[in-house]
């Protein structure tokens, strides 16, 4: 379900009106949808490849879909390599290596595909796991799951923006929005 309640935030000195989604009866989420936004996804990437800029690190990580852009963003703002993870099997990924993870926005189990191709570009490489907002955990989870598979070694994550308990101090985030309840959820607002 969703309303016209927003929650106001500014994401790499661009202000953004994110909507409100119920997740659970009386529990809602603050929604960032980058696709298209191509000016709000660039400004992240250059906001976060200046804060990995003092890491060492061979690749960046994400998981399929819309994190995509911003993965594609930051690797040409830090000139490393990137790496999607598939949430669907295809034939021609070969012998892929896979993980299952809990999605807080479906509300249900996925696996993560790792295509054979991509295996040697992470194989014993120190990666950087990206996603758009880090909440629960799950989807760095699967990933994690799946790197280990193949011996990489998880420099750090990073995101645009951390949600609800997600702990901050181990994300690389431009930002927090809360995980609110009934009780905490703004009536609706509008930007003028």
């Amino acid at each position: 379900m969703t309303d016209s309640a927003t929650h106001e935030i500014e994401i790499a000195g661009l202000q953004r009106s994110l909507p409100l989604f119920e997740v659970a009866p009386g529990v809602r989420i603050a929604v960032l949808n980058i696709l298209g936004d191509t000016e709000l996804t660039e400004a992240a990437a250059g906001g976060l490849a200046v804060r990995l800029a003092a890491l060492t690190y061979d690749v960046l990580v994400t998981a399929e879909a819309k994190s995509i852009p911003l993965v594609h963003a930051l690797s040409i703002a830090t000139g490393k390599p990137y790496v999607v993870l598939r949430k669907n099997y295809k034939t021609y990924m070969g012998d892929a290596v896979s993980a299952e993870t809990e999605s807080i926005t479906s509300g249900s189990t996925q696996t993560l595909f790792l295509d054979a191709k991509d295996r040697a570009l992470v194989e014993n490489a120190r990666v950087v796991l990206v996603d758009d907002v880090i909440s629960s955990g799950s989807t760095c989870a699967g990933m994690t799951e799946i790197l280990a598979k193949v011996d990489a070694d998880i420099v750090t994550q990073a995101a645009i923006l951390t949600e609800g308990e997600a702990d901050a101090g181990d994300v690389i985030a431009l930002g927090h929005i809360p995980v609110l309840t009934d009780s905490q959820a703004p009536a609706a607002s509008s930007v003028g």
